[in-house]
C-alpha cells in the first residue's frame, strides 16, 4: 500500500529538524551570553512581532479565536513555553550532540501519549520503526563503531529535554484536535500568531521566575542579537509553519520519526563548524532512519 506521505508533506516535515539542528547549536553557543528561559521569551517575542502584520486581524472578535482560546493556551503552554524553555535549559549543561540524542526517544514518546492520552493505539510497524530510525540516530553518535555507545554519558539537562521531549509529543497530538472553524486553522499565520501570544505570556512568566531566582545578566554583543533573529525567524516561524502542516497531514506518530533526522543534521552542522568531511557512517545513519520513516509510515 501506499504511504501517507507525498514529496510536499516529507518537505514539511524535513525542514524543520535542519532548522532546529541549527538552534541546538546556536542555544549552545549563546548559552553564557543569555539565560536560557529569557532567551526562549525573547526569541518568541521577536517572532510575534514578525507575524503581527501577517494575522494581526485574528484577534478580533469576529475571528472566532476567543471561542477556542483554552486550546491554544494549551498549544502555546506545550509547543513554545515548555519546549522550547526546556530545551534551551538542556544546552546549558549538555551538548547539542547529547539533547538530540535524548530527544531521539521521540517516537516512543509520541506513541506513548497518543496511546495513553488521546486512545490512539500502536501498531507493530511503529515499533518497528521506532527501532529502526533510534539505531540510526546512535550510529552517528557512536560515529560508526557501537563501542562509542557505551562511553555516552548523560548529564543533568539531559532530563530537561526529556521533560522537553514529552512536552512536544502532547503538542503534536494536539494538533489534531481540531476544534476552530476551518477557515482560522487554514490561516496558517493566524494559527501560529495565536499559539506564539499565549505561549509569551507562559515565557514571561517563567522568565519572571528566573530571574527572581538570580539569573545572570545578559551579555548583548552582535552574535547575539544575530543569534535571536536566527532562532525567531528558522526554527520558531518556519519551523512551526511547516511542522504543524506537516503533522496535520501525516500524523504525530509518523512526524516523530522525522525529528529523528536532527541529530543526524546536527552532527552535519558540527563537522562543517570544525571543517571537518562527513563519514560514510552519515550515509547508513541517514538510511536507517528513512527507512524508519517508511516503515511505520506504510498501511
Amino acid at each position: 500500500m501506499s504511504t501517507r506521505l507525498t514529496p510536499r508533506t516529507v518537505f514539511l516535515l524535513t525542514l524543520p529538524p535542519l532548522l532546529w539542528a541549527g538552534n541546538s547549536i546556536v542555544g549552545r553557543l549563546v548559552h553564557d551570553q543569555l539565560p536560557p528561559v529569557l532567551l526562549n521569551l525573547l526569541r518568541w517575542v521577536i517572532a510575534f512581532a514578525l507575524l503581527w502584520p501577517l494575522a494581526g486581524p485574528v484577534f478580533r472578535r469576529e475571528a472566532g479565536l476567543w471561542r477556542y482560546w483554552k486550546h491554544y493556551a494549551l498549544l502555546g503552554l506545550f509547543g513554545i513555553g515548555l519546549y522550547n524553555t526546556l530545551q534551551y535549559m538542556a544546552l546549558q549543561t549538555s551538548t547539542p550532540i547529547n539533547v538530540t540524542l535524548v530527544a531521539s526517544g521521540m517516537p516512543v514518546w509520541m506513541m506513548l501519549t497518543g496511546w495513553l492520552f488521546f486512545g490512539v493505539p500502536v501498531s507493530r510497524r511503529q515499533v518497528a520503526g521506532a527501532v529502526l530510525s533510534i539505531a540510526g540516530v546512535l550510529l552517528v553518535l557512536a560515529r560508526g563503531e557501537w563501542r562509542h555507545v557505551l562511553e555516552l554519558r548523560l548529564v543533568a539537562g539531559d532530563l530537561f529535554m526529556i521533560l522537553a521531549t514529552i512536552a512536544w509529543s502532547f503538542y503534536s497530538w494536539l494538533l489534531m484536535r481540531v476544534r476552530e472553524p476551518a477557515a482560522l486553522r487554514a490561516d496558517w499565520a493566524g494559527f501560529l500568531l495565536a499559539q506564539v501570544a499565549f505561549g509569551v505570556l507562559c515565557s514571561g512568566g517563567f522568565a519572571l521566575g528566573e530571574q527572581a531566582l538570580g539569573a545572570a545578566p545578559v551579555q548583548w554583543s552582535w552574535t547575539l542579537a544575530a543569534a535571536l533573529l536566527y532562532v525567531a525567524v528558522g526554527p520558531a516561524v518556519i519551523a512551526f509553519r511547516c511542522w504543524g502542516e506537516g503533522v496535520q497531514a501525516a500524523g504525530p506518530s509518523i512526524g516523530a520519526f522525522f525529528v529523528n533526522l536532527t541529530p543526524l543534521f546536527t552532527a552535519v552542522l558540527s563537522s562543517a563548524f570544525l571543517g571537518e568531511a562527513p563519514h560514510g557512517y552519515h550515509a547508513a545513519a541517514f538510511a536507517l532512519i528513512v527507512a524508519g520513516i517508511v516503515v511505520s509510515a506504510r498501511r
